[in-house]
């Protein structure tokens, strides 16, 4: 009860602060327009995890809200974004059954393109890292039928490693593995290509991520919530936590990218108060870019 009612005021402080950030970004668009210019390009990219069935609508409601305050587009292959428009990207860690069998359609049926990142070695199994639940509730990953039944120019599946450690804390050996390994057996499955990599809560570092350019993969997703695209050579992309339970005013706060300001605020709290730790395993790569969002 107390970690419930902690996590309602944080996303109560989270939503007025970003409510602030608001304000700010409308006036400064506004003031762009005014002098003849048109403020650059953005896009968000929302990752989800799971859509029960019970959520199902909501989740269609902030699809509905998406591709009216946006334009969605896919996040291995990167249009050019004119200035003035607003982008949007949607993706979902772990693939999750109730993924396929809800959110999908939603997805299909409004022609919106997204991407699902598999963990390989759990297919058809339930989630142990899923939190505060008991084993018989734990989400179910997907099957391997299923990662194939859906328009492929629309859904793009990704790699979220074999078995989602936490690969900053895991040996080189462990971290090669889960990186190099999730891509040869996901792309032996769907025999095609596989571009995109997500790390499992977030967590990397410079190392994992020199790995991820070794691999192959030609872009990684991380939990930090920034605005992505925002350079042609961009290769670690930010991502914004979305829920279908999410307040509409959330929704749309996020869409406009008004929880940017979270990455500063943690930066400067762990300037103020954090002491420096080395990752286990990984003498001299701190972990200091966790799930923050």
């Amino acid at each position: 009860m107390a970690s419930d009612r902690r996590r309602k005021l944080n996303g109560l402080l989270k939503l007025w602060l970003s409510l602030f950030f608001f304000a700010g970004s409308r006036l400064s668009r506004m003031f762009l327009y005014l002098i003849g210019r048109k403020p650059a390009a953005t896009c968000i990219i929302l990752y989800y995890h799971s859509v029960p069935a019970e959520q199902r609508q909501a989740f269609a409601r902030q699809m509905d809200m998406v591709a009216r305050l946006t334009k969605p587009i896919r996040v291995d292959r990167v249009p050019e974004m004119l200035p003035g428009e607003r982008y949007s990207g949607i993706t979902f860690d772990d693939a999750f059954e109730n993924i396929f069998d809800n959110a999908v359609p939603e997805l299909v049926q409004r022609k919106m393109p997204a991407a699902i990142f598999v963990t390989m070695e759990v297919l058809g199994k339930h989630a142990g890292w899923w939190p505060d639940a008991a084993p018989e509730r734990r989400e179910r990953i997907a099957v391997e039928r299923q990662l194939d039944q859906f328009p492929t120019d629309l859904i793009s599946l990704g790699s979220h490693t074999l078995t989602h450690p936490r690969l900053t804390l895991t040996s080189d050996t462990e971290a090669k593995k889960e990186i190099f390994e999730s891509r040869r057996k996901l792309e032996a499955l769907l025999k095609r290509k596989v571009a995109t990599f997500s790390f499992p809560f977030g967590a990397y570092n410079d190392e994992l991520v020199g790995w991820c350019r070794e691999a192959g993969y030609e872009r990684v997703f991380t939990s930090v919530p920034t605005g992505a695209f925002k350079c042609p050579d961009e290769y670690v992309t930010g991502r914004i936590k979305a829920e279908p339970t999410d307040w509409p005013i959330e929704s749309y706060l996020k869409l406009l990218g008004c929880y940017r300001w979270i990455p500063y605020a943690v930066s400067l709290k762990q300037m103020l108060f954090a002491r420096p730790t080395l990752s286990k395993g990984r003498v001299g790569a701190p972990d200091v870019r966790g799930s923050i969002a």
